[in-house]
């Protein structure tokens, strides 16, 4: 799993090349310039959805299209009835249909009990509430996503727990606002990543509780 991040094409060129950087995330919020590579289009939908800025930035990356990771349909933060609703109306919209095959659909909390329309979902955003992004049922959701072959992103991944997780559960991309922000951030799960904890073997444990 690596991150796209909502940063600036400055940044990102100094970031290219990093183990951990798939490249960029451009979000109507910050509305950076794209940065001449592999990026994603969010929605901004988590601070407010801006419907007229998301429509200005797909029409403004339309001529990047081959770069481009996904585009995140609006959605409504911790309701998948509502984030269903969305999807069926804006993916109407002709502006979307150049990114057809590149929509990402958001899961909330709910969708687990739902029957989940696969055939129409080319790319999945992990969303939602922190209970619900860390619980049994979206990772099933997730591993359920890897069986058919469908590309996954994990949004708020900002600490190595959750960064491991989701790439031990082979996630494609992720993102975090604090590793868009703190440079030291993407250093220290680089290096958990890199040289994780070490475990004392079974045997060995019992035998210094014994001594």
């Amino acid at each position: 799993m690596k991150y796209l991040i909502d940063t600036s094409p400055r940044k990102m060129q100094t970031l290219a090349g990093r183990e951990l950087v798939a490249g960029q995330l451009c979000t109507p919020l910050t509305n950076y310039r794209n940065w001449g590579g592999t990026f994603a289009i969010d929605n901004g939908a988590f601070s407010g959805l801006n419907r007229t800025a998301w429509f200005r930035l797909l029409e403004k990356h339309l001529p990047l299209l081959d770069d481009c990771q996904f585009v995140t349909i609006p959605d409504i933060v911790g309701n998948c009835k509502r984030t269903l609703e969305l999807f069926d109306v804006i993916t109407q919209d002709a502006r979307t249909h150049p990114y057809r095959d590149r929509w990402s659909f958001v899961m909330q909390d709910g969708i687990e009990d739902t029957r989940i329309q696969w055939n129409r979902i080319p790319h999945i955003f992990i969303g939602g509430t922190d209970a619900f992004k860390d619980s049994q049922a979206c990772y099933d959701i997730v591993k359920t996503a890897k069986a058919l072959a469908i590309p996954v992103h994990v949004g708020r991944v900002n600490q190595i727990k959750r960064f491991r997780t989701y790439h031990e559960l082979g996630a494609d991309t992720c993102d975090g606002s604090s590793i868009a922000m703190y440079d030291y951030k993407l250093r220290d799960i680089e290096a958990a990543m890199t040289n994780p904890v070490p475990t004392t073997p079974l045997f060995e444990s019992l035998a210094n509780d014994r001594s």
